[in-house]
This record gives C-alpha cells, structure tokens and sequence, in this order.
C-alpha cells in the first residue's frame, strides 16, 4: 500500500512513521523545513507526492487545509482516499470535499493527543470515504467511531469537544497560577486531580449542582474573581464563569411564556403605580412610533458608545420572547440600530428594543412592527470595533436591569421588573386597573 502525509509536522511525522512501520510505502511533502521521518521518501512537489497514492492523509494545519488539498488534486489516482484531519470548521472540510471528490473524502477527527499516543490515537470519521480510511486507522491499532453523515460531521464533534478540553485546559492554566501566587499550588493541583478522575458520576455530578445552585455559586465565583484580581493573576476563565452561573440563575428566574402573555394589555404606568413607582425608565428614553407595545424578557448588551459589535452578538444568541436592553451611555451620535438589525432580530423571535441610545430607520421599524425604545433618532451608522458585554447587569434609562428580568413598553414608556417580582407585579397591575375603571365609571356618572 502506497501513502502520501501532507504536513511533517509532529503529527504528520508520527502517522507517517507509524504506516512505514507496518510495512507501506510512505511518500511527504511539505514545504516547510520538516524533518523525514525514517522510512519515509521525501516528494519535492505535490504531483510528485500524489503519484500512485491510495490514502492521502493531510496534517497541515486548518489554516492551510483546503490549499493543500487543492495543490494535489488534480493529480490524485482514481481509486485514492483523501483523508482531512485537521482542525477546522465544517464549512472548510465541506470546501476540501467538493476539490478532490466527495466519493473519495473523508473528515477524520483526532480525539486525544498525538505526541501521547502517536498513530494510535482515537479517532471520529465522516463523508463518503468513511469506510476506507476507517480501515487504515484499524491497522494503526486507534480505536475508530464512523458516525456517517457529510463531510464536516466529525469535525463537529471534534469541536464540541474541544468547547470543554480548551476550556478545561484554559481554566486549570489560571487556576494553577492563582495556586502558585498565593503559595498553594500544590494543594490546587492535587484538588483538580481528585475531581477529574470521578468520571460519569463527577460530570454528573457538577452538571446537576451547577443547574441547581446556579445563583450562589454564582456570588461564590464572582468572590473567586476579586481573589485573582488582587493576586494579580487576570480572572478571564472564572470571570467567564461568573457569568455563566449568572446566566443559569436568571434564566431559572426568568418569567414563564404564559406570564409574559399576561402582561401584554396591561398599561406600564399601571404595573409602576403597583410597584410604587419603581422600576421606571426616565422618561427621555421615549416609544419610536406610536401604538409599539412589547412584554418580553431582558437581553442585556453593554455597549462603548455609538459602538454596536456587542448588540450583534446578543441578537445571535437570542431566544424568542427575548428585547434588547441596551445600555449606550446615552449617546446620540449614532444609531446602534436600525431595520436591518431589527429584521435578524424579528427572524430570532425578539420581540422589541430598550436603548439608552439612539436607533434609526423609525419608518421601516414601524413598518415591519419591531417595537423600539431609544433615548434618540440618528441616521449616522455605528462603529463596530468593540468591546462590550452581554448578559450582564446594565443601566438603562436610570434602572438597573438583569438578564431575565420582564421588560414591558408601551406609549407611555418603559418598566422593568425583577424576573422573581413579576407575577407579584401582574397582580398588582391588573389591582390598579380595575379600581382606575371603577373610579373612570363613577367620575363619568357624576358619583365621585
């Protein structure tokens, strides 16, 4: 059996050695002063490199994926499998299918490390070409899961994976640190130990009590960050993970579908008279159109002013039901948004916008019935260079609102709610009106 290794690198280096061992002829090409593994003939250019090949495994890196694919191409026999292992997106592994043939490609994931195991790492295999590359990864003694599917599939699930194994890797760096700054490393070390070697039981374990106690391990984490801070070690992992326990524990809060329904004809200054007034937006940030009514749950941006990166990416994680709650500092030099965003927005389910800024596009928002709130109208556009949060505490229009909490808008102006106060607050709304008709019938019969 005859093999090309695109890339010898570490990697390509040890699939290469690891087919010569067993006895086949091993062609490399790399460009890149690399060295040759022993067994292994060094080809000066992919043409050369292809000829004769039955298995092409490409190791070169994501980056340069769908280039190296292409540059042996046209020169690969017929019957050859193509075989992708590198580390990148499915749309790539799709465009790396379609170059050399989608009957001959397959997208194989490498599931552990290569340096440790060399060409017997475990791996996942996807695409037409499954079966055949599944057969050379059995002969290099790695243990091999074919999931079928379409090119990219496998790379899916190497990247889901790698969302835990990077966070993971990441946040036992900065854990280690902090350990090592106030004289405890060992002892840090020895606890991660001891919870990664629970298995099932321990995944279970912290999946379950994260769910469940996901507002005080949230304070608990927010104290770890302010630890890390004054030992100098920068927090971005526990920050982050601050943040998600937040997340959890508003969402656990946030106000039911049925309730929210509930407050749709219920007017904002009869929810604030229930609440003693509380809860109220300045009335500076005013309705774009007359009639815009919303009741919806807060999805909270901080943005830098007349900057709008953020607010993009809350809409690509918004759920329906959801309103944007935009703290801009009040600026009202450019918009944050304008029809094209609120279209996105609508298509995700978000039911309207709260922005202590300005927005633009009032027509076309009216037109499509995107209800907004701003404390402005600008036609200039926003800038998009960052930073800023989202699902975060903001200040908006003098109230601070958190992710979850039930935001209600009507002509009059805004009200936000705490998420844990909102069925309270319907009752209280729904009090008010009825003695504001009962008063309305006896000032209209002449008895008040």
């Amino acid at each position: 059996m005859r093999a090309l290794v695109l890339g010898l690198g570490e990697a390509g280096a040890l699939y290469a050695a690891g087919l010569a061992e067993r006895g086949w002829t091993v062609a490399g090409y790399d460009p890149a002063d690399s060295a040759t593994p022993e067994g292994v003939e060094r080809a000066g250019s992919p043409e050369l490199a292809a000829r004769g090949a039955e298995v092409v495994l490409s190791l070169v890196g994501g980056r340069a994926a769908a280039e190296a694919a292409g540059s042996v191409a046209p020169f690969l026999p017929a019957g050859a499998v193509f075989v992708d292992m590198n580390a990148a997106a499915p749309e790539v592994k799709q465009t790396i299918a379609r170059a050399v043939g989608e009957d001959r490609f397959a997208d194989v994931a490498v599931l552990g490390s290569v340096p440790a195991h060399g060409a017997a790492t475990a791996v996942i295999i996807s695409g037409r070409g499954a079966a055949r590359a599944a057969a050379v990864f059995e002969e290099l003694g790695a243990r091999v899961e074919d999931i079928g599917g379409a090119p990219g599939a496998a790379s899916a699930r190497k990247l889901l994976r790698s969302s835990f194994m990077k966070g993971l890797g990441a946040v036992i760096v900065e854990s280690v640190a902090a350990g090592r700054a106030a004289g405890a490393e060992g002892w840090v070390r020895e606890q991660i130990a001891r919870e990664l070697s629970g298995e099932d039981a321990a995944v279970n374990r912290l999946y379950d009590g994260t769910l469940k106690h996901a507002s005080r391990r949230a304070g608990e984490a927010d104290a770890a960050v302010a630890l890390l801070d004054s030992l100098r070690v920068p927090p971005v992992m526990t920050r982050a993970t601050a943040e998600v326990h937040r997340g959890l524990a508003d969402a656990a809060l946030a106000p039911a579908e049925d309730l929210l329904a509930e407050f749709g004809g219920l007017a904002v200054a009869n929810i604030g008279d229930a609440r003693d007034r509380m809860g109220m937006l300045d009335g500076g940030i005013r309705a774009l159109w007359k009639g815009a009514r919303v009741a919806g749950r807060a999805r909270t941006v901080w943005v830098p002013n007349g900057d709008n990166l953020a607010l993009h990416r809350a809409i690509a994680c918004s759920r329906p039901g959801d309103v944007l709650v935009v703290n801009g500092g009040g600026d009202v030099s450019r918009a944050l948004l304008g029809e094209l965003m609120a279209e996105r927005a609508k298509r995700r389910g978000v039911l309207g916008i709260v922005a202590d800024g300005a927005l633009r596009d009032v027509g076309e928002l009216e037109r499509i019935g995107f209800p907004a709130w701003a404390r402005g109208v600008c036609p200039a556009g926003p800038y998009k260079n960052g930073p800023g949060q989202v699902d975060v505490p903001v200040a908006v229009g003098g109230v601070v609102v958190r992710p979850g909490d039930l935001v209600v808008g009507d002509d009059d102006g805004v009200i936000v709610v705490p998420a844990a106060e909102a069925a309270a607050s319907l009752l209280g709304g729904r009090a008010v009106e009825a003695d504001e008709a009962q008063r309305r019938a006896a000032i209209l019969a002449g008895t008040a």
